[in-house]
This record gives structure tokens, C-alpha cells and sequence, in this order.
């Protein structure tokens, strides 16, 4: 059951806390995984080196995949790019990053589904989960970052949400063609945040304790495969019960 043996499938951002989870545990399930990433410290023949704000990079990679494998069942829309001043307060964000930020983040996903949605539309088939989170659902609760230099991005937001809706729009567009697209909305994922994030995080989420990379793993996993073929335009919401209350 769940099945995702033999599929070809790319994860973007590979390299990250996340990605790397995801490329692995779906290897894991048979499936012939390909990283594509910006950077990669070792290269294996399985990985591609890819910027998901350029074209002709995304292009390159889809062609190179169906080059060597005849097809692509899946697409993990999963690379943060961010720039060097993400996590500014409001009043400190200037224009210029707001805008780069959703133009790298929000627009290389509208060009990774764009590009790679159309291909599977002629084989008649395939599944794309984009990586949301809470944050593109609720707004953020910034009592949990008391005691810390933290605070939740505000582009983050602005990106997250249009990427649900971008998502309901493209599950609709494609959905005659047998097409997928659906997202998963991560809670808060532990990656040795300072110690009073983590405590007032696990103080108020429903399960007391923070997500590990490897429960976001699961529901990409089932969207990914045939026994979740008639799931489309879902938002699959993995966050410990933080969104209901």
C-alpha cells in the first residue's frame, strides 16, 4: 500500500534540512529520486544542479530527467531561496528584498509548474506537492518568539498564501489531463532554534512538541502516490494541531 516504487520523481532544494529527508525516505520506497539543487558539496549521478529562478536552468533539468528516465511522475516543489537579509522585522524590510524574495520564492514555483506540469500533461499523468506551511493558512503567533532575535518573515506569508492558491488554480487547470497538484503545510519543524523558541512553541501547539522533517516525509510520500489518485487541490496540513486552535 502507498506505493511509490519505480516512480520517477524530483525534489527541489534537496540539499536542505527538509529536502534531504524527503530525497531520501522517498528512495527509501523504491522510487528513482533526483535532487536538483542550487548546490551540491558532493554530486551524484542522481543529482542536478538547478535554480529554480531561471528558466532555462528548470528547462535543462526536466530534459536531462527525461533524457535518462523517459518520464517524471513526481515534482516536490521544496527550494527555499531567500536573500541574505531574511528575517528583518517588518519595519526593516526594504522594498527591494520584499520584492526578490517573492520573486525567487512564489515565481520559481510558478515556473517549476509551469514547465513541468505541461510535460506531464502529455503523458497523461503525474503528481506535484508544493511545500507550503501553516504560515500561508494563519497568521503567525509572535508571542513564541519572546526571548529571541526571531521573528516570521513577512514575505513568508505573502508567498505561502499564493502558493495555496496557485495550487487550487493549477489542480483545476490540470485536473482533466489526470494531473496532480496539491500541497503539504508544515508546522513548525525543529532545526535547533534557540531554546525559548522551542519551549513557547511546544507550550502552545496541541502536541507539545515541534514537527521532524521526517512527518513531512509521510504526507509527501501518500500524495506522491496512486493510492492518492484522486486527491487534487488539497492543502495537507502536518503541524501537530497548531492550525485548529
Amino acid at each position: 500500500m502507498f506505493s511509490i516504487k519505480d516512480k520517477v520523481i524530483v525534489v527541489t532544494g534537496g540539499n536542505g534540512l527538509l529536502g534531504r529527508q524527503l530525497v531520501e525516505g522517498l528512495r527509501a520506497g523504491g522510487a528513482v529520486v533526483i535532487s536538483a539543487d542550487i548546490h551540491f558539496e558532493k554530486q551524484t549521478n542522481d543529482d542536478v544542479v538547478v535554480d529554480i529562478t531561471s528558466q532555462e536552468s528548470i528547462a535543462a533539468c526536466i530534459e536531462f530527467v527525461y533524457s535518462k528516465h523517459g518520464k517524471i511522475d513526481g515534482w516536490v516543489n521544496n527550494a527555499y531561496p531567500r536573500t541574505n537579509d531574511w528575517g528583518n522585522k517588518l519595519e526593516d524590510i526594504p522594498f527591494e528584498s520584499w520584492r526578490s524574495n517573492v520573486d525567487m520564492h512564489l515565481n520559481g514555483y510558478f515556473l517549476c509548474c509551469q514547465l513541468v506540469l505541461q510535460k506531464m500533461k502529455a503523458q497523461g499523468s503525474g503528481s506535484l506537492v508544493n511545500m507550503s506551511s501553516i504560515y500561508g493558512l494563519v497568521g503567525p503567533d509572535f508571542s513564541v518568539y519572546e526571548g529571541t532575535d526571531m521573528t516570521m518573515p513577512a514575505a513568508y506569508s505573502a508567498i505561502k498564501g499564493g502558493l495555496n492558491t496557485l495550487t487550487r488554480y493549477l489542480a483545476s487547470y490540470y485536473g482533466p489531463d489526470q494531473v496532480r497538484v496539491n500541497t503539504v503545510s508544515p508546522g513548525g519543524i525543529f532545526n535547533h532554534q534557540p531554546k525559548p523558541f522551542v519551549d513557547n512553541y511546544e507550550s502552545k501547539v496541541p502536541m507539545k512538541r515541534m514537527g521532524a522533517p521526517k512527518d513531512i516525509v509521510a504526507a509527501v510520500y501518500f500524495l506522491l502516490s496512486d493510492e492518492a489518485s484522486y486527491i487534487t487541490g488539497h492543502n495537507l496540513i502536518v503541524d501537530g494541531g497548531w492550525s485548529i486552535i
